[in-house]
């Protein structure tokens, strides 16, 4: 499976970046090995993995260090990219499509094991859909795609911080207001919490920051 979806990738980015046969740079290369890295996560989620760690499964531990190597990844290739200045149409591309389909994963896998309330991812999905429909009019109207505000820089690291958080947890999120919680369960399960609700907030304060900012292009609606 995951040849295949290697296969599928490359193809891709030859039809978008490599016309000219040149090789895939390393940014390129690192956003590849996030996506593949999805998958994998998401099977070893369903696996049955026995075996506990301070208390915490041992499966949940393996897709949170595979989280964390892809949430690396995502720093390192706009890092490598603009700094060897390697940017290309495929990585335009690919890149945060790569974020968007980790963090769904995530969470949806949190979802699954009733550790997260389905209605958060349901706000991402629905933001991201907004947001993508946006750019695909702005693209369109010759527009120029508005940059990420403080908001939606907000929203990544609050993100990555609650779901790597939440993987370590073995309450449910809010599980403090109803549970007689105590020590470092407590203060982890608050924490937890905490973020996903600050990613939550600047999850809608950001796709409404695109929805404002772009207003120009719906003046014909």
């Amino acid at each position: 499976m995951f040849i295949t979806i290697d296969v599928i990738i490359k193809k891709m980015y030859n039809s978008i970046d490599n016309k000219g046969g040149k090789q895939m740079n390393l940014p390129n290369k690192l956003t590849i090995f996030r996506i593949i890295l999805v998958p994998i996560m998401v099977i070893i989620a369903m696996l049955n993995i026995n075996g506990e760690v301070l208390g915490i499964p041992l499966k949940f531990l393996i897709v949170n260090l595979i989280f964390i190597i892809a949430s690396i990844t995502d720093q390192l290739d706009g890092h490598i990219a603009r700094k060897t200045n390697q940017i290309t149409n495929f990585g335009k591309f690919a890149d945060p499509l790569a974020d968007k389909i980790l963090v769904l994963a995530a969470m949806l896998i949190l979802v699954e094991f009733t550790k997260l309330p389905a209605w958060i991812p349901i706000i991402v999905i629905a933001r991201e859909f907004i947001v993508s429909g946006y750019r695909l009019i702005a693209v369109e109207k010759g527009g120029k795609v508005i940059a990420a505000s403080i908001w939606g820089k907000l929203k990544t690291v609050t993100q990555m911080i609650a779901i790597i958080l939440a993987f370590l947890d073995v309450n449910s999120f809010g599980a403090f207001f109803n549970s007689n919680l105590s020590g470092v369960a407590l203060v982890l399960n608050i924490a937890v919490t905490t973020f996903m609700v600050i990613s939550v907030i600047a999850t809608i304060f950001s796709g409404y920051d695109y929805l404002k900012n772009g207003k120009e292009f719906f003046k014909d609606m």
